[in-house]
């Protein structure tokens, strides 16, 4: 009924706007007819403009309303979903501890208890922790320095956690392929970037999700990650409002899937910062949805540099000597062998 209630205040405003602007719209023929008749081309002249203007006025108010209207709905669903998020685990919690110290349990089943348990105070943390990050966005990381972070280990690491998270199995959910690449900047922002967004890939999959983590550098300097899923996608005129902080599509009493609108957000802001660009896409080779994020980086090309290197350099490293320097030790025994004996 809530939701209803909110959906209609959206209707007075844009009803209220549009009636206001038909009827500048009509008063400023009547005066434009009526003054062409008369040929009062500086008072015709001068209307027409304050008609424009009230009309121009008009539209940006009806804007900055429904602008509004929509914020407020998204901010109520976001208490809607952050109260359910915080309740659910609290009640998990308090059913355990009641179980366990009303009733005798086996050993065995207590064990369980103590992972739901620790589950859900790991959700409760993770939550927390969403919600005081959003207020600190810009100034989050500053504490420490930024650092060369390598992509591969980042990105396994994060899906280690989010199957954790979802109780499934790495390697049954993920496949990578990823080129061997650096990115300089603080290492919480990449995590919560890249943890959101394969978090998600994983939440928004199909019941048996399946997860494609890929990325590759460009000629530019540019490191692109791909994280693409097996779920229902992301509709085409959602995929730039699913950004704005608070939103979540449908509304609280619909939903089927956990979450509070805040981590997109989280995402956008932390790519913006690093100086990267992030969108969605539809999979060309299948059902689901594609993050694409784009971030400067660079490949990492230490661990080839043997394979690529001369053959002789290769050999002197190795401690072999090379062909080149086998001659040029020769020559100098000669010319020292020449001076003794003159």
């Amino acid at each position: 009924m809530s939701y209803l209630r909110k959906r209609r205040s959206l209707h007075l405003p844009i009803t209220l706007s549009v009636v206001l602007m038909v009827l500048n719209v009509t008063l400023m023929v009547c005066w434009i007819v009526l003054l062409a008749h008369l040929n009062s081309w500086g008072a015709l002249t001068i209307g027409t403009v304050v008609f424009a203007l009230i009309l121009v006025v008009s539209a940006f108010y009806l804007f900055l309303t429904v602008k509004e209207v929509r914020l407020n709905q998204r901010q109520s669903n976001f208490v809607d979903s952050v109260t359910h998020e915080l309740k659910t685990p609290i009640a998990s919690l308090r059913l355990y501890l009641d179980t366990l110290r009303m009733r005798h349990v086996e050993p065995r089943q207590q064990e369980e208890f103590f992972n739901v348990m620790d589950a859900e105070l790991i959700r409760l943390d993770h939550l927390i922790n969403q919600l005081l990050e959003v207020a600190r966005l810009d100034a989050l990381g500053q504490e420490a320095d930024p650092e060369d972070i390598e992509l591969v280990p980042l990105l396994q690491r994060c899906a280690e956690l989010a199957a954790r998270h979802h109780k499934k199995v790495v390697d049954e959910v993920f496949t990578f392929e990823i080129e061997p690449a650096v990115i300089h900047a603080r290492r919480i922002l990449l995590e919560m970037i890249f943890g959101n967004l394969i978090d998600n890939a994983v939440k928004y999959g199909a019941a048996q999700p399946q997860v494609q983590v890929s990325a590759h550098v460009t000629d530019n300097g540019r490191v692109v990650t791909r994280i693409a899923d097996n779920g229902e996608g992301v509709a085409p005129d959602m995929r730039k409002r699913i950004f704005k902080i608070f939103y979540r599509g449908g509304s609280e009493l619909e939903r089927r899937q956990k979450g509070t609108g805040v981590g997109l957000y989280i995402v956008r802001t932390l790519v913006g910062l690093l100086k990267g660009k992030v969108q969605v896409l539809d999979r060309t080779d299948g059902p689901g949805g594609l993050f694409v994020v784009d971030l400067p980086g660079r490949a990492i090309v230490s661990e080839a540099l043997d394979a690529t290197l001369p053959s002789e350099v290769s050999g002197e490293r190795a401690g072999v000597s090379s062909p080149t320097s086998q001659i040029s030790n020769f020559k100098s025994q000669i010319s020292n062998l020449k001076t003794s004996e003159g």
